[in-house]
């Protein structure tokens, strides 16, 4: 690997690290829940290691794996789900980041509300979110059922994918999330992390 190319997937490790303590900060990603990747400018895709605590994350942590999500290194294990973020990945080249969290407002909401969504409407954040300009919107948030056959879910994913500017839910699982880059990748989880937790709590009334 040349200086250059060195120099860019230590970019995207730190991106990634970084990426992890704040969303552990924020307890989006307890335990070993949650998954983080990044796209390089070559092409090639950094991301999570299986089994990793996102919050102590280091650079070893953070794996390369080829656009069909098989790690490039014999030994390195991605996450079961990394098929999820690589139909992102293929399916808009703009994409360069993609985040999944398991917060308490995206799970129970998910699991209390039985909709195929969740409606935002009316918050003065929607304007995080792509193609949105004013408070005065709603967007519609899927919602898709959990199945531990990741292939068969992506493909109930993919007749959504383009139509979902805010990312989209698992049922009591939790968020994906993405953008053209990390920090916009993280703002759009913030953004929408926020909007699930004002929803969580107008249940509650």
């Amino acid at each position: 690997m040349n200086s250059v190319a060195d120099r860019g997937w230590s970019l995207a490790a730190q991106d990634i690290v970084r990426a992890g303590a704040r969303m552990d900060q924020r307890g989006w990603v307890p335990a070993t829940a949650g998954n983080l990747s990044r796209r390089l400018e070559d092409g090639r895709i950094a991301i999570t290691r299986s089994g990793c605590h996102k919050g102590f994350l280091a650079q070893d942590d953070v794996i390369e794996i080829d656009p069909e999500g098989r790690p490039r290194v014999a030994g390195d294990r991605a996450s079961a789900e990394t098929l999820l973020h690589t139909q992102l990945y293929a399916h808009d080249p703009a994409i360069g980041a993609v985040l999944h969290g398991h917060s308490v407002a995206a799970t129970v909401l998910s699991m209390i509300l039985a909709e195929p969504a969740i409606r935002l409407a009316g918050y003065e954040l929607l304007k995080v979110f792509e193609g949105q300009a004013t408070h005065e919107t709603s967007i519609r948030v899927p919602v898709f059922d959990n199945d531990q056959d990741i292939a068969r879910l992506a493909t109930v994913v993919a007749p959504s994918l383009g139509t979902m500017p805010a990312g989209y839910l698992i049922r009591g699982h939790g968020v994906y999330v993405w953008g053209r880059d990390m920090d916009m990748a993280l703002a759009r989880l913030e953004g929408l992390e926020f909007l699930l937790a004002c929803e969580l709590e107008r249940q509650k009334r």
